[in-house]
């Protein structure tokens, strides 16, 4: 069934443009206008949308990517981690009652089935998988094997799966019982590269080690190494995290850009920040509210990325225009190549294209929700038609070069639900961070959360 079946009456009265005041088209630029709340149901719900009508029939995972202008390109790549967001924002498609339960609790057990049956590298799933086999598809000639930073995003949503349903119905229990195996089948220690104090991102059957990238520093990959101290069958110990990822105190940075402290190095950024996806992945569980290490307090960390984001959008200093108050955001996504292609990058301050990525600001809504509500007002008020499609806010637009792509990527698609309903309830934050293993890992690797009593 489609997601637009179970529109609630209420808010059908905002697409019918009925009697709700709130609703009403604005004389003075005939543009709608809407509450706050009914403009987050709205962006939530459009991007269930992505998870829910365009899910691979057979497997019931996210397809890396949806072209409107081609339905049919990649139709069967399902993606690993944008599979695991795809899930949580399920979770809150359940809570909110976009969804019909049973349905969702149908489609997720469908979902854990295929990925228990998939192919596994020690216990982790490739990057890229065929939703109908579940057999590797490589992101890469050599990177035909285990991914463990999309596993890691994956089991993130595979604990929250446990901890929602784990006194529920039978089938909710059952469904339960699926995640907790798979999330626990995952062999982190193997990941280590025979013992070394640290995590590596991939390993293949075929070509073993050859890619190398040991996570270190600090970027998307913090629940990676979260993850690997809290597994109760293959945990790593907190060494790792501390020499590798920690750089044994080296990821500690004491500058600041546009009056907010950046707080660790981020990886290649060179005393700025980032994309801002690196404040969203691991986040959408890990809750960095109070959350402390002897390195940061990650809730400034990540307050501080987005403000620096949405200052150095508003100062503009390459003179795009469009950049605004109110039309910012920065992170990996599809961008407008120099020929006028559609490409990917990793936008930034430090690689700014002109490209603003929707999913950037809306996905910061806990960190700036009035930045955050602003940049909504203007992609729903201002900009919807030209902006956003079947599936919600498209993954990219440049007011500059008069360019948008009318596509999706789940990745990017795939935060935007759940971080704003930790925005609205802390509905996945709590999950997770209820998780006993979680707790106990966090514990391990020295962290510390008043907030959840850590």
């Amino acid at each position: 069934m489609k997601l637009i079946h179970y529109i609630p009456c209420s808010l059908l009265l905002l697409f019918l443009n009925c009697s709700n005041d709130n609703s009403k088209p604005n004389p003075a630029n005939e543009n709608p206008t809407y509450t706050d709340t009914e403009l987050l149901d709205m962006v939530q719900k459009d991007a269930l949308k992505y998870f829910w009508d365009y899910a691979h029939p057979v497997s019931k995972l996210a397809r890396e990517r949806y072209h409107v202008d081609q339905p049919t390109f990649d139709q069967d790549i399902v993606t690993t981690g944008g599979s695991g967001f795809g899930i949580l924002t399920l979770l809150v498609g359940i809570e909110r009652g976009f969804v019909p339960r049973a349905e969702a609790v149908s489609r997720l057990t469908t979902a854990m089935d295929f990925l228990a049956s998939a192919d596994r590298f020690h216990g982790a799933w490739p990057h890229w998988m065929n939703g109908n086999t579940g057999d590797v598809i490589p992101f890469g000639t050599v990177d035909n094997g285990g991914d463990l930073v999309e596993t890691a995003f994956l089991c993130e949503a595979l604990i929250c799966v446990r901890e929602y349903f784990k006194n529920g119905t039978t089938a909710e229990q059952q469904l339960a019982q699926k995640a907790d195996v798979l999330w626990k089948g995952v062999e982190w220690n193997w990941y280590t590269k025979g013992g070394e104090d640290a995590l590596y991102w991939h390993w293949s059957p075929n070509y073993g080690w050859q890619m190398n990238f040991k996570l270190e520093g600090y970027n998307e990959c913090l629940v990676t190494y979260v993850l690997a101290a809290s597994s109760p069958t293959y945990a790593v110990g907190a060494a790792a995290y501390h020499t590798a990822w920690a750089r044994s105190g080296g990821i500690v940075h004491n500058g600041q850009q546009y009056g907010y402290p950046v707080i660790l190095n981020h990886n290649g950024a060179t005393g700025n920040v980032g994309p801002m996806f690196w404040a969203h992945y691991s986040y959408l569980g890990l809750d960095p509210t109070q959350l402390t290490d002897q390195y940061a307090n990650y809730w400034d960390l990540n307050r501080n990325h987005s403000m620096i984001i949405y200052e150095y959008c508003k100062a503009n200093p390459r003179n795009y225009f469009g950049y605004s108050e109110k039309c910012w955001g920065l992170t990996a996504s599809y961008t407008r190549n120099d020929d006028g292609t559609t490409g990917y990058a990793a936008h930034q301050p430090l690689e700014d294209r002109g490209v603003i990525s929707p999913t950037a600001a809306l996905s910061s809504f806990p960190y700036t929700p009035e930045q955050s509500m602003r940049f909504l007002r203007y992609l729903y008020e201002e900009k919807k038609s030209s902006y956003v499609g079947v599936a919600g806010p498209y993954d990219a637009f440049s007011p500059n070069y008069s360019w948008v792509t009318p596509r999706y990527l789940a990745i990017d698609q795939g935060t935007i639900a759940p971080m704003i309903e930790n925005y609205r309830s802390g509905l996945l934050w709590n999950l997770f961070m209820n998780a006993p293993e979680v707790r106990q890992g966090l514990q391990n690797l020295g962290f510390s959360s008043s907030k959840h009593g850590i």
